[in-house]
């Protein structure tokens, strides 16, 4: 039974979380190439560069979902604590579970509306899962600080030092 997260599950899951608001706080560039693509005006080679960079950063996201994946399949994860409610354990895996699905759909919505300007993948990348992504963002640092100060676990510890 795994009692800890992997150092490399941890480093990943830091990479990815500094990664992922990066792009969400950092979007200005990415708008206005989209904006002025969507209108079929042309757009300087600093814009696309500018642009470029939340692209490759959803692109390593995307990447590193993948090895995060697996290795949370090879090592497995250790298992949730029992101060944690039944229903709040269902709850929580569903979060992560929502987590990573956004790890892969974001990334592939992002690439539909920039690489092959599809409308309908930019209104979802920019609209419905980003706030989905702010929304469990918020939930997950919430259950996290819960579990710290409320049931008094090692989750945070399990995450962030190990055991």
């Amino acid at each position: 039974m795994v009692s800890s997260f992997s150092v490399p599950q941890r480093v990943l899951h830091w990479i990815m979380a500094a990664l992922i608001l990066f792009n969400l706080l950092f979007t200005d560039a990415m708008e206005t190439a989209g904006r002025l693509m969507f209108r079929g005006q042309m757009l300087t080679p600093e814009q696309v560069s500018a642009a470029n960079i939340h692209a490759y950063v959803g692109i390593t996201v995307l990447v590193l979902a993948v090895v995060r994946l697996c290795l949370r399949f090879v090592q497995g994860v250790p298992p949730e604590p029992e101060q944690e409610p039944p229903f709040l354990r269902v709850v929580a895996k569903i979060g992560h579970w929502a987590f990573y699905a956004l790890f892969f759909v974001m990334p592939f919505a992002g690439i539909g509306a920039w690489y092959f300007e599809n409308k309908t993948a930019a209104f979802a990348h920019t609209g419905p899962l980003k706030l989905l992504m702010w929304a469990l963002i918020a939930a997950h640092i919430a259950g996290a600080l819960v579990h710290q100060f409320y049931w008094k676990t090692d989750v945070l510890k399990r995450m962030t030092s190990g055991r």
